[in-house]
């Protein structure tokens, strides 16, 4: 009897251990958003952040922006901030919204949905995710130059350089992680870098922590990823053959549900995560 009630268990610790998640359309907005890169759930105020590019990745061109899109899916504000140029990353702390726009951090106070200050930063080409850690700190991926810069009460530093083409970035409580070219990587206290999973898509792009140690991973070109603490990862979709791209995603960690950008389809669309 023993033996039974141990297989049983061994076997119930398997199937967990195994169990697949999967990802379940909730909606789609309209596309009507002009090229948008990156989706920011704010908690507090119960809607989405959505940078819009609207047109060259890398151009100063003062044409975009960062809209706001309500929990169904509709569009609260397509023009909510304007005159930005490549704004991709969003990352929020208090009431600023940070943006990586080309060369520079855009602080935008959320209140009054008007730009507070830029700062730029010294010798970047493009600046791609932002994130912020519990004390405010923020954090920016420069995907041309392999760059990880911060900014601290006003002042710009770079943190780590080296990296392969860094795009997604995350100040989880453990630890800052970082896509860098189909890799997740962790950044040590020393500044040196640990392999967390690889051989994902190329293109990854957007970073989202489930529960400690387990990450939703998006790639630009069209594939999502579940990636678990051991390093395993598993593919929730791929839409490359569509020719949907799936840039950096926002997360509602209470009701699970995952937030794509589709970029040159012009739409944000939400996902149930299982």
């Amino acid at each position: 009897m023993k033996h039974v009630l141990f297989l049983a268990f061994i076997a119930l610790i398997t199937t967990h251990t195994n169990a697949q998640h999967q990802l379940t359309k909730l909606w789609s907005t309209d596309t009507t958003l002009n090229t948008p890169e990156s989706v920011l759930y704010d908690d507090a105020a119960k809607l989405l952040y959505v940078s819009l590019i609207k047109g060259d990745a890398s151009a100063k061109d003062g044409d975009g922006g960062v809209a706001k899109v309500g929990l169904d899916g509709k569009i609260i504000n397509a023009n909510w901030i304007t005159g930005l140029n490549a704004p991709k990353g969003l990352g929020k702390f208090g009431n600023t919204l940070y943006a990586a726009d080309v060369d520079e951090i855009v602080a935008i106070d959320i209140d009054k949905g008007t730009v507070i200050k830029k700062y730029p930063v010294e010798g970047a080409t493009f600046l791609n995710d932002i994130t912020v850690d519990a004390k405010g700190v923020v954090y920016v991926t420069d995907s041309r130059t392999g760059k990880v810069h911060t900014l601290t009460n006003g002042t710009v530093a770079t943190l780590v350089d080296g990296l392969k083409g860094p795009n997604g970035i995350l100040a989880a409580k453990d630890g800052l992680y970082v896509l860098a070219s189909g890799s997740l990587l962790k950044i040590n206290d020393d500044k040196s870098t640990q392999t967390i999973a690889e051989g994902m898509d190329a293109s990854t792009d957007g970073i989202e922590e489930v529960k400690p140690g387990e990450f939703i991973v998006s790639c630009w070109a069209g594939v999502v990823y579940y990636v678990k603490a051991d390093g395993s990862k598993q593919q929730l979709f791929d839409t490359r053959d569509a020719k949907i791209n799936s840039a950096d995603i926002g997360y509602d960690a209470q009701k699970m549900i995952v937030y794509v950008p589709t970029f040159l389809k012009n739409s944000v669309m939400a996902y149930q995560l299982k």
